[in-house]
Formats: structure tokens, sequence, C-alpha cells
């Protein structure tokens, strides 16, 4: 059976690889939610949602896996940056602060049954001045990212600590998509082991 990453995310392309899964690429279509009203954890799982059924939709022979990650702060939801001033915003807010990644997720599997769940991570910065702002984006790219920054990416120079699971922060909760996989399939089909 074969498992699509309805992402083009690196970095889930890298857990997902990590983990052992083997699995093919395809860039969801979808057109991603950003609305504050609704909470966090709901907003999470409804964008992946729909990038899981554009896919699912395409191919449904495959098992299809959706992901979307966000970064809340004060209850408000920080996508990617439009632009290096909006990273350099994002930053200052959430320097020296506490702040909570979400990471919702869908797995459709052939047959159309879904599985969608989150996770979330509360993580913690460093103060950070406006040069230690622009230390880090001097080596980091901050506009493919949730909050304009990647705990794998430099991390230890914004981040001073996180509760919770650090693969969730880069943008998928590995463990939790392993658990769904084998729940349906019983062995964790498509996981070399």
């Amino acid at each position: 059976m074969p498992i699509i990453l309805a992402s083009a995310s690196p970095r889930r392309r890298e857990l997902l690889e990590r983990a052992g899964v083997i699995f093919e690429i395809m860039h969801s279509p979808a057109e991603e939610i950003h609305d504050a009203s609704i909470a966090p954890e709901r907003l999470c799982e409804m964008n992946a949602e729909l990038k899981a059924h554009a896919i699912a939709a395409l191919r449904p022979d495959a098992t299809v896996i959706g992901s979307d990650t966000l970064v809340f702060i004060d209850g408000e939801p920080l996508g990617k940056p439009a632009d290096l001033d909006e990273a350099r915003t994002m930053l200052r807010r959430l320097a020296g602060r506490a702040h909570f990644v979400c990471t919702g997720v869908c797995v459709i599997f052939p047959g159309g049954r879904g599985d969608v769940f989150h996770d979330t991570t509360e993580v913690d910065f460093l103060p950070l001045n406006d040069a230690a702002i622009e230390d880090y984006l001097t080596v980091a790219n901050p506009l493919d990212k949730a909050g304009a920054y990647g705990i794998q990416e430099y991390g230890e120079r914004i981040i001073s600590g996180i509760r919770g699971s650090y693969e969730n922060v880069m943008g998928l909760p590995v463990e939790m998509v392993l658990e769904a996989l084998s729940r349906e399939t019983g062995c964790g089909a498509g996981h070399r082991g």
C-alpha cells in the first residue's frame, strides 16, 4: 500500500525518512484556513484534513498523510512570515516568552477512513534583542517556517527549552503518525524495520 506525504516540507520528509517510512511526496494544492477565532488545535487539524483530502481524491489507492504546523502566542496563530520584516516582528514577539507549537495531522486510508489528531509542544524562547535576532537571521531561513524559526536550524541561539515533542516542533509528531499507521494495518505497513 503506497503512503503519500501531502507536503513539500523538507523537515517532514526528513522526519519520516528517519523513522524508516517508505513514502512518496505530493504537494497538496489545498488552501489553508487562517482564522484566529478557531481553537489552535482544531485549526491545525482542519488544515491537515484539507491537505490530505485534496491528495486522497487524486490517489484513493494510497494512505495519505496531511499535516499543518502553527505557532501560537497569546492565542494568536503565527504562520510563515511573508518577508524578513515580518519574521523580525514574530521573533521579537516570541523573545523571552513561552509559546505553543501545534501540529495537526490527518491520515486518510484507502477506502476513505481517516484518523485526525494533533500534538502540542510548549517552547521557551531566550530573551532576544535586535542584534540576537539579526544574528539568527544571518544563519537561518525564517520564511518557510511557522513563527519564523526552526528548532533544528540553530535553535540553540533562540530557544531555552521545550516541554513536549521536539519532532512536533519540527513539523510532524512522528510517533503519533506511526501509531496511526500501525492501528490501520496492524503491523506498520510501509515501515521498513
